[in-house]
């Protein structure tokens, strides 16, 4: 299974996925955001968090206009999968393959610390590997991670199963407590916590680590 990981300036959590995702089993290439294409063969993009563009703007949105943004939204299209962790989730809803918007955390201020999540669906290939129902601790570290979107778009998110995580105790402000949500084709996810923070015992915990498992598995299978 092949991935590949955006990098854009300001990027500072690029590393840390491409090795969960070599963990796992994932053969991972580097993808430069002046490229105009993805490497051959990839199955999954990885968008990391970080401060593409010093967040300068809106966050994501400079990124979201890169030129590998182009192929990025192409792979998508064609049902690729995607996967956007924090900057990467502003990223996603900034280029439309995500509804919604990411706002300034309700306190105003930055947030770092363990979060305690629910998995509210076990139905995606990112989160085949955990049941639905049940909890997981990853960290999160943004200043703009309140998810927002309007009542229609927030009901059909619930209705259509596709709220992937929502936070225990809600730390920024996040509409329905919303910590991640699916494409409607369910193989584009965005999150604000950090799963490949929380991958390897060494980070004080694993519960991570079963995303990159069961995608690694899911698309070596197919």
């Amino acid at each position: 299974m092949k991935a590949a990981i955006i990098v854009f300036p300001g990027s500072n959590c690029d590393r840390d996925l491409a090795v969960a995702f070599e963990r796992a089993g994932a053969q991972v290439s580097m993808v430069w955001h002046k490229d105009t294409d993805l490497p051959q063969g990839v199955d999954i993009i990885g968008v990391p968090g970080g401060f593409s563009f010093g967040d300068y703007l809106r966050c994501g949105a400079i990124a979201a206009n890169s030129p590998i943004c182009r192929s990025v939204i192409s792979h998508a299209q064609k049902g690729g999968y995607v996967l956007g962790v924090c900057n990467g989730f502003q990223v996603l809803t900034e280029t439309g393959l995500l509804p919604g918007v990411l706002l300034r955390n309700a306190g105003l201020k930055y947030i770092c610390k363990p979060v305690s999540l629910t998995v509210k669906t076990a139905d995606s290939a990112f989160t085949q590997g955990y049941a639905a129902g049940s909890s997981m601790t990853v960290p999160i570290a943004h200043h703009d991670g309140n998810y927002f979107a309007d009542d229609a778009t927030l009901d059909r998110l619930e209705k259509e199963d596709r709220v992937a995580f929502t936070y225990d105790d809600n730390p920024n402000g996040s509409a329905r407590d919303i910590a991640g949500i699916l494409s409607d084709n369910r193989r584009v996810l965005g999150m604000m916590p950090h799963p490949e923070r929380m991958a390897e015992p060494l980070h004080g915990g694993s519960d991570g680590a079963a995303m990159f498992t069961s995608l690694v598995n899911q698309l070596a299978d197919a």
